[in-house]
């Protein structure tokens, strides 16, 4: 017995002739009746009385079609609830994102996020590394800067400043460059660990890498952050990591002439996921507050022209 053939007798006698019933469903005539009686053989029943003028339901019949109607109601309902679960975002969601970011601006979005949508869940991995999205299994990533080239999709969130920035006290102490070379006799915090450190700065037009030296180095944004509070020399780091300090004068912008324009923050993810409900929200989610978070972010604060 096909499911098709109860729906074709439901609407057969709601319809009381096969005619009608063929005129709803958009079939023939002829292949109602073929359905019909394929049912009858398959239940070993006789369900409809037939004459010229009007179909008749016999007791057998009546019963089934009550019967029927249930099952064919809660196969609807099945279908609605599963297309709708298929239109809303649920499910676990492996992520990737940097430390400093992830903690001071993606970890409330998350939040928002899970509580506007319940049946979300996520496993989150806080960490620089860059990782393998597709051999470790993740769903997604937030990546900063120039992707290299991947299978991954790509979609762009918001954009990231690098900032050059001291203490006043460290200006104060040490005079304020104001060419990139000027760094060599200047105390620099770099970011990251082993070989050279070397930053970027744009003179004349052109990319020039500066190699800089200092009192600290870490792999955090934070620390690195701190020290500079502390005076302890110049960092270079994402405007989203200093942004409120900049704000609070605690910090002050150097070389901002020389510095080069935005990065993009990224989202991406594998190839399959590309069609996920899931993603797709998540990643508009994402944009929408971080495009504005990162218009704040971004204000440039140059630097007193004098150290006073």
């Amino acid at each position: 017995m096909q499911l098709d053939d109860m729906r074709i007798f439901v609407a057969t006698v709601d319809a009381h002739n096969f005619t009608a019933a063929a005129s709803r469903l958009s079939l023939s005539k002829q292949f109602v009746s073929r359905r019909v009686m394929a049912l009858e053989e398959a239940l070993g029943v006789r369900l409809l009385i037939r004459n010229t003028r009007k179909l008749a339901v016999t007791e057998l019949g009546q019963e089934f079609y009550e019967r029927a109607r249930r099952i064919l109601g809660e196969v609807a309902e099945a279908e609605q609830a599963m297309s709708l679960r298929r239109a809303s975002p649920h499910g676990l969601l492996r992520v990737s994102a940097p430390m400093s970011f992830g903690m001071a601006h993606l970890s409330p979005l998350v939040a928002m996020f899970l509580k506007k949508h319940p049946d979300v869940r996520f496993d989150m991995e806080l960490s620089d590394r860059i990782v393998d999205v597709v051999g470790e299994g993740f769903d997604m990533a937030i990546r900063i800067g120039t992707l290299a080239d991947s299978t991954l999709i790509a979609q762009k969130l918001a954009e990231v400043r690098m900032v050059a920035c001291c203490s006043p006290h460290y200006l104060r102490r040490r005079g304020t460059p104001t060419a990139p070379a000027d760094l060599k006799r200047h105390a620099c915090l770099p970011y990251g660990h082993g070989g050279p450190a070397n930053w970027d700065f744009v003179v004349d037009g052109a990319h020039q890498a500066v190699e800089v030296h200092g009192p600290l180095r870490a792999n955090n944004g934070e620390l690195i952050r701190d020290a500079a509070i502390a005076g302890l020399g110049i960092a270079r780091l994402p405007d989203f990591i200093v942004s409120a300090a900049l704000e609070a004068g605690t910090l002050v912008t150097v070389l901002e002439p020389f510095l080069p324009g935005a990065a993009a923050l990224y989202a991406v993810y594998p190839q399959h996921r590309q069609s996920s409900t899931t993603i797709q929200t998540l990643t508009a989610f994402l944009r929408e507050h971080l495009a504005a978070a990162s218009a704040r972010w971004s204000t440039p604060r140059a630097a007193p022209k004098k150290a006073r």
